[in-house]
C-alpha cells in the first residue's frame, strides 16, 4: 500500500472500474497541478454535472461487497473430507440393509436403524460446526466497513454542504476536515486552516503516534508513512482543521486495498497441519478398508456362491442372496470398526479444553484448529508497538542542570506504564528538591493537557501519550520540601502532585503547539500578580530560543556555547538510544501580560489570537533541562524471546516505526545482541522488497527486523515464509495488519489496542497485548498436540483391534461376534471418555526446550504403527478367542464356565455352523443369561444365531476392558507405567470408571441390553474377561522397553559418529 505512483497504479487493478486507469501521484504535485488534473477550483468545488459524470466513471465511495459462499456450498464443503465420506457411505449402506432386513422379516425394528441414525447425527453436528466457523470468515470485511466515515462536509457549486453522505464523494471533491472527523476518502491536503494538523493513522500505517500533516508535496516514490500531505480514509483528525481534495474513493483508497487483500487472503486459507495429517490418514484408511472388505468378500464367497465342474468347466451356479447380504453386512461392520467415529468429537473437545486453558493465560482462541497449529509454530512475526513494548510512553531519563551550567545531572527513571507508582527515579536527591528540579516539575505538570485514569487495574492516558508520561514523571518527583503531603496510593486523584502545581500556578493562556516552532507554552499566574511563561518542546528549538540557563540553586546565568554543546551532546546520546527528547524552559519577564487575566478585551489577548506571534513571545527563554521518553519494552519480553530461542522458534519484528527506534528496542529485548552487527539483519520494508533473493535472506538463523513496513511487505514476508515450509504466527493490531493476519497460519490480534478489523481477521486475540502470552500459548499448543497424538494413537489402535476381530471372524467362518451397533457404541461412547481424558495429560517439563515439530511430521511413526498392529492383533485374537472358548470349553484357565448350562460344541462344528441343518441328532440345551432362560425347542440351529448372545456379550466386554487398559498404555509414547503411573492423570482414572459404568449400564438395564443384543454376565464370566484383557498391558510394556532400548542405542551411535568425525 502506498509505495508510490507505480504501486498505486498496480493496486487499482483490484477494482474492475479502475483497472485501466493511471493514478495521479497527488502527494508529489503542487496544489495548482492537482487543481488542474482534477479540473476543480478549491474555493468553489465541483459542479453538479461534473459530480454525476465522475460517479459514472468512478462509482460510489464505498467498499465492494464480496458475495460469500452460499449456505448450501458451505454445507457441501463439510463433506469434502475423506473420513466423513467413508462414514457417509457406511451410514447409507447400513440404512439400506436395515430397511431391507425389515421388509424381509415382516417387521422393522428400530434397533436396526440405531447405527445409521447415530452416524448421520455425527455428520450433521460436524457440518453445523464447520458452517458456523466458515461463516465467521468474512466478518473482517464487515468490520472494515464500520470504520468508514458516513458523512462529510463538502464544497460544491460554491456552496458548503455540511452533511453529505460519504458514499456520494467523487475524485475532485473539496472536503473540509475538523477535529474528531473520520476521513471519508484518500485526499490531498490543499489548505491548513489551523496552524497544526495531526491525524491518528497508526491503525493503517503502524505508526505509534499521531502524525503531523502539511500541504507541501513530497517525493513521488515515498512510502505511505512519508506522504505527509495525504490523509487516508478511515483515519481520524486529532488536532486542527483543513481543506482537502479527494484523490481516490472506494476500492481505490488505501483501506480499499486492505479490503481486497483481506478477501484474497481469506480465499487462500489452508488446512491446519493436523487436518492435513487426518486427511492423509483417511485416504490410507480408505485403501485399507477397501482391501480388507474385498478380502473378506473373497474368503466368504464359497458360502453364498457355489458351482459344479462339468467337463472341466464350472456350471450349475447357485447363489444365496440371504448369505450374500449377511457377508455384506460383515463388510459394513468392518468399515464401521475401522473408522474412528469418535475422533472428530474428541478432537473438538480437546481443542475446546485447550482454549479454556489458553484463556486463563490471556490468549483468547477464536478458531479451534489454531490451538493445534500453535504447537508447530516455527516463526513468530511480531509487531513492535504494544506487543513487544507497552504502548505507553514513559520517561526513561531526566537531565537537569548542576551547580555549573555545563555540568549536567542525569537521572534514570524506572517504570514502563502510566501507573504513577510503577518504579522510581534512581539517585534522586534525598531531602529538599532543588530549585532547578522544581522548575522542571512545574513545567511538566502545568504545560500539559493530558490526564490519567484507572480502570480495572489498568492506567489509561487521555490526551497525548508524551504529556501523560510527563505527568507520571511529576508524581515520581514528588513535591518541594514543606509542601503538604498530598500523595498517597489510596488517593482518588492519581495525579495529586500535578494538581498541586496546577492549583498553585494557575494557567491563564495557552500557546498551542505548531509544526514550525515545535513547542507549546502556557502563561501562568505565579502569585502576587506575577506572570510567567512555561515552555516545553523539541530540545533544539527550545534551546535555540533560550539565552540563559537555570542552575541547581535557581540562579540564572548566560547560556554560552560550551553549555549549549554539552546539552546537545546529551541530546544526541539519548536520541541514539531511541529516546524521544523534550526540552523545558521558562520566562519570568512578561511585561505585556503582567495585567492579563484571560480577559478578551485586554490588548495582550489579541497577540494570543495570532499564532505567528508565538515565536516572539517564546523568545529569550531560560533553559532548565530535558527528558528522554520512549515506548518501553515489556519487562517479561526478554525472557519470552529467550524461551523462543530455546524452543527453536525464530522471532521476526515487523513494524511501521522508524529503523533506529526499532533496532534499539530489538537489542534491549534480546532479538539482537547488545553489540551484534545487525546491518544484514535489519532492513526497511522497501529495502527488503528490492532484494534479489528474498527467500535466502529469510532463511537466516536468529532474529530479523523489518522497519517502516507497509501491509504489502508484511503479506509478502508471510507468503515467502509459508512457501519455505515455515508455520507462521503473525501479530497485529491495525487495519493494515488484517491481510497478513488472514494469510498467516496463526493470526494473532491485540485485545486492548487492536481494531475490530484485526480481531475479526485473526485466529487468536491477546487479552493483554503481550508477546510473552504468545510464547505461553505456543507451549500450551505443543502440550495439546502431544496429548492429541496420545488419544489419536489410542483410538486408532482400538480400531485396529476391532478390524482384526471382524476379519478373524470372517476368515475362520464362525458366527458374527460383534454387530455394527455394538462397535459404534464402543467407538463413540466407551472410547470417548478415556480419549478425552488423555487430553489432560500433564505437559512435558521440557516442552519448550525441544525444536518445533515439522508440519509434515507423521502422526504415527513406523515403530508406533508396528506396536499398535501387534496390540490390534491381540485385541482381535482376544475378542474372537473368548467367543470360541464359550462355545467349545466348559472351563478355561481354571475358571468354570458351565454354570449357565449351555451346550458345548467342537471347533469344527462352530466353523461350519451354516451346515447345522444337515447335522443329525444335534440338540442345544437351554441356558440362563441373568434372569432369562434362552431355549431352542423349535430350531436347535438357532443356537448359533440368537444363542450366540452370551458369547457376543463376552466378546464386547473383552473389547471394552482391553481398550480401557490400552488407554493406560497411551499415557506415554515410550514411558513405562512404572515411571508414569495412572494417577499422574486422575481424569483418565475417572474416565475409565465412567466407561466401565456405561458398559455396566447397557448390560444390566433390560431395555438397553435388548437394544444392543447383549445379556448380563456372571462373576466367573467377568473373571474370564479380565484374564483375557489384562495381558495387553504386559505386551505393550515389552514393546515400549524394546523401543526405549533401540532409541538409546541409536542416540549413542549418533554421538559416537559425531565424536569420530
Amino acid at each position: 500500500m502506498g509505495k508510490g505512483g507505480q504501486d498505486y497504479g498496480k493496486r487499482e487493478s483490484f477494482s474492475p472500474k479502475a483497472s485501466h486507469r493511471e493514478v495521479f501521484p497527488a502527494w508529489a504535485k503542487e496544489i495548482q497541478e492537482c487543481e488542474k488534473h482534477f479540473d476543480v477550483k478549491i474555493k468553489s468545488g465541483l459542479r453538479s454535472d461534473d459530480v454525476e459524470r465522475r460517479r459514472k466513471i468512478y462509482g460510489s465511495n464505498e467498499l465492494e461487497k464480496h458475495e460469500g459462499q452460499s449456505i448450501w456450498t458451505l454445507v457441501l464443503e463439510q463433506f469434502n473430507d475423506t473420513l466423513v465420506r467413508i462414514l457417509l457411505v457406511a451410514a447409507v449402506i447400513s440404512f439400506v440393509l436395515a430397511w431391507y432386513d425389515g421388509d424381509e422379516g415382516g417387521e422393522m425394528e428400530i434397533t436396526a436403524f440405531v447405527e445409521p441414525l447415530v452416524i448421520f447425527l455425527i455428520l450433521i453436528v460436524n457440518a453445523i460446526v464447520g458452517v458456523w466457523q466458515e461463516s465467521n470468515a468474512e466478518k473482517a470485511l464487515e468490520a472494515l466497513k464500520e470504520i468508514q466515515s458516513e458523512q462529510a462536509t463538502v464544497i460544491r457549486d460554491n456552496n458548503k454542504i455540511s452533511s453529505l453522505p460519504a458514499k456520494d464523494l467523487v475524485p475532485g471533491d473539496i472536503v473540509e476536515l475538523k477535529v474528531g472527523d473520520k476521513v471519508p476518502a484518500d485526499m490531498r491536503v490543499v489548505e491548513l486552516i489551523s496552524s497544526t494538523l495531526r491525524l491518528e493513522q497508526g491503525s493503517l500505517t503502524g505508526e505509534s503516534e499521531a502524525v503531523n500533516k502539511t500541504n507541501k508535496p513530497v517525493s513521488e516514490d515515498t512510502d505511505i508513512q512519508g506522504k505527509r500531505c495525504m490523509v487516508f480514509a478511515g483515519t481520524t483528525v486529532v488536532n486542527g482543521n483543513c481543506i482537502c481534495l479527494v484523490t481516490q474513493t472506494g476500492m481505490d483508497t488505501e483501506i480499499g486495498s486492505v479490503h481486497q487483500q483481506i478477501h484474497v487472503a481469506s480465499q487462500s486459507e489452508e488446512d491446519t497441519p493436523l487436518k492435513k495429517k487426518l486427511n492423509e490418514f483417511g485416504e490410507v484408511l480408505t485403501m485399507i478398508i477397501g482391501l480388507i472388505c474385498a478380502l473378506v468378500w473373497l474368503i466368504n464367497v464359497k458360502y453364498f456362491l457355489t458351482w459344479e465342474y462339468v467337463d472341466g468347466w464350472p456350471k450349475n451356479f447357485k447363489f444365496s442372496f440371504e448369505k450374500c447380504t449377511y457377508y455384506f453386512e460383515i463388510a459394513v461392520a468392518l468399515a464401521v470398526a475401522a473408522i474412528p467415529e469418535g475422533l472428530p468429537a474428541v478432537i473438538t473437545t480437546c481443542l475446546a479444553l485447550g482454549t479454556r486453558k489458553m484463556a486463563q493465560k490471556n490468549a483468547l482462541v477464536r478458531k479451534l484448529p489454531s490451538v493445534e497449529t500453535l504447537g508447530c509454530t516455527t516463526v513468530i512475526c511480531s509487531d513492535k508497538t504494544g506487543t513487544l513494548t507497552t504502548n505507553q510512553m514513559a520517561v526513561a531519563k531526566l537531565v537537569a542542570i548542576g551547580q555549573a551550567a555545563y555540568k549536567l545531572r542525569a537521572f534514570k527513571v524506572d517504570g514502563t506504564t502510566y501507573n504513577p507508582f510503577d518504579g522510581k527515579i534512581q539517585d534522586w536527591p534525598a531531602g529538599e528538591m532543588d530549585a532547578n528540579l522544581q522548575m522542571i516539575a512545574k513545567i511538566a505538570a502545568v504545560c500539559n493537557d493530558a490526564g490519567i485514569t484507572q480502570t480495572e487495574h489498568k492506567f489509561v492516558a487521555h490526551g497525548m501519550p508524551t504529556e501523560a508520561a510527563l505527568k507520571v514523571l511529576v508524581e515520581k518527583m514528588g513535591l518541594p520540601e514543606g509542601s503538604p503531603n498530598v500523595r498517597s496510593a489510596s488517593t482518588s486523584n492519581l495525579l495529586s502532585c500535578c494538581k498541586w502545581w496546577s492549583d498553585n500556578y494557575r494557567r491563564i493562556a495557552t500557546l498551542e503547539f505548531d509544526r514550525d516552532r515545535k513547542s507549546m507554552g502556557v502563561i501562568v499566574n505565579s502569585g502576587a500578580g506575577k506572570k510567567s511563561l512555561l515552555v516545553k518542546g523539541a530540545v533544539e528549538n527550545v534551546l535555540e530560543r533560550s539565552s540563559k540557563i537555570q542552575l541547581l540553586d535557581g540562579s540564572v546565568v548566560q547560556l554560552d556555547d560550551k553549555t549549549r554543546n554539552s546539552i546537545l551532546e546529551s541530546l544526541r546520546e539519548m536520541s541514539t538510544g531511541a529516546l524521544r527528547c523534550l526540552g523545558f524552559a521558562y520566562k519570568s519577564d512578561l511585561p505585556v501580560f503582567e495585567t492579563y487575566d484571560g480577559d478578551e478585551d485586554h490588548p495582550a489577548h489579541k497577540l494570543l489570537l495570532n499564532p505567528s506571534n508565538y515565536p516572539s513571545i517564546e523568545s529569550e527563554l531560560i533553559f532548565v533541562g530535558l527528558v528522554g521518553l520512549r515506548d518501553p519494552p515489556r519487562g517479561e519480553v526478554y525472557q519470552a524471546i529467550e524461551d523462543c530461542r530455546a524452543a527453536g522458534i525464530r522471532v521476526m519484528v515487523i513494524t511501521g516505526d522508524n529503523k533506529n527506534t526499532a533496532e534499539s528496542i530489538c537489542r534491549e529485548i534480546g532479538v539482537f545482541g547488545p553489540s551484534e552487527d545487525i546491518r544484514s539483519r535489519s532492513l526497511t520494508g522497501k529495502e527488503f522488497m528490492e532484494l534479489r533473493d528474498q527467500k535466502s535472506y529469510l532463511r537466516q538463523s536468529g532474529g530479523l527486523l523489518f522497519s517502516r513496513a507497509e501491509p504489502r511487505h508484511k503479506q509478502e514476508i508471510v507468503r515467502l515464509l509459508k512457501e519455505e515450509g515455515e508455520v507462521v504466527a503473525m501479530t497485529g493490531d491495525g487495519v493494515n495488519d488484517a491481510p497478513a493476519l488472514k494469510l498467516a497460519d496463526i493470526g494473532i490480534a491485540m485485545g486492548i489496542a487492536g481494531t475490530e478489523v484485526a480481531k475479526e481477521a485473526s485466529d487468536m486475540v491477546l487479552a493483554d497485548d503481550n508477546f510473552s502470552t504468545i510464547v505461553a500459548a505456543v507451549g500450551e499448543g505443543r502440550s495439546i498436540y502431544n496429548n492429541m497424538k496420545a488419544f489419536i494413537r489410542y483410538m486408532i489402535s482400538s480400531n485396529i483391534g476391532e478390524v482384526a476381530s471382524i476379519f478373524l471372524t470372517a476368515a475362520l467362518g464362525i458366527p458374527e461376534g460383534l454387530i455394527p451397533v455394538q462397535l459404534l457404541w464402543v467407538n463413540l461412547v466407551t472410547d470417548g471418555p478415556p480419549a478425552t481424558a488423555l487430553g489432560f495429560n500433564p505437559p512435558d517439563k521440557d516442552v519448550m526446550r525441544k525444536p518445533p515439530r515439522r508440519s509434515d511430521d507423521s502422526l504415527i511413526s513406523a515403530w508406533i504403527l508396528f506396536r499398535y498392529l501387534v496390540i490390534g492383533m491381540y485385541v482381535g485374537l482376544a475378542t474372537v478367542g473368548i467367543f470360541i472358548i464359550w462355545y467349545t470349553h466348559g472351563s478355561f484357565l481354571g475358571i468354570d464356565l458351565s454354570g449357565d448350562g449351555h451346550t458345548l460344541v467342537t471347533y469344527s462344528q462352530l466353523a461350519n455352523w451354516g451346515q447345522c441343518s444337515s447335522w443329525k441328532n444335534f440338540t442345544a440345551s437351554p441356558f440362563t443369561a441373568g434372569a432369562q432362560v434362552i431355549s431352542f425347542d423349535n430350531d436347535p440351529c438357532d443356537y448359533f444365531h440368537h444363542g450366540k448372545v452370551k458369547a457376543t456379550t463376552l466378546s464386547l466386554s473383552v473389547l471394552v476392558a482391553i481398550e480401557m487398559f490400552n488407554s493406560l498404555n497411551a499415557l506415554s509414547e515410550d514411558g513405562s507405567l512404572l515411571t508414569m503411573p495412572p494417577w499422574v492423570n486422575p481424569w483418565l482414572v475417572l474416565a475409565m470408571s465412567v466407561s466401565f459404568g456405561l458398559h455396566f449400564l447397557i448390560l444390566y438395564v433390560p431395555f438397553l441390553a435388548q437394544v444392543f443384543s447383549i445379556v448380563p454376565l456372571s462373576f466367573h464370566e467377568w473373571l474370564l474377561v479380565l484374564a483375557v484383557a489384562l495381558p495387553v498391558i504386559l505386551i505393550d510394556e515389552v514393546l515400549k522397553l524394546v523401543g526405549r532400548c533401540t532409541s538409546r542405542s541409536q542416540r549413542s551411535s549418533t554421538i559416537s559418529k559425531k565424536k569420530s568425525e
